[in-house]
């Protein structure tokens, strides 16, 4: 299964971005101890409309997982809870989340 979250770096209580640092610092912390085995950041640019209809642009990140099929119950609440941690952590009003069978060798 490949699952990407999308995540930005604006703060919905007007706080400053999300800096480089407190990124890695998660991805440390939370992400890392739940998938262990690696995964895949990239850097971007995003735009959403917001709860009040407002466009929003800024700077984001895509974190890519892959892991086996069989594993997708057990990652499906370490990826829940990955997205939980952000929304509180960084004060956003959503991480995307998309899941997709593919198929990869390493």
């Amino acid at each position: 299964v490949e699952t990407p979250l999308l995540v930005g770096t604006e703060r919905s209580d007007g706080g400053p971005p999300v800096t480089d640092e407190q990124f890695h610092a998660f991805l440390d912390e939370v992400v890392t101890p739940r998938f262990p085995d690696g995964l895949t950041v990239q850097t971007g640019y995003g735009q959403y409309r917001d709860a009040g209809g407002v466009i929003e642009r800024e700077r984001s990140y895509e974190l890519l997982l892959l892991y086996p099929v069989a594993e997708y119950p057990a990652h499906d609440a370490d990826i829940e809870q990955i997205r939980k941690e952000y929304l509180t952590r960084f004060a956003q009003e959503s991480v995307a989340r998309v899941d997709d069978q593919t198929t990869a060798d390493f």
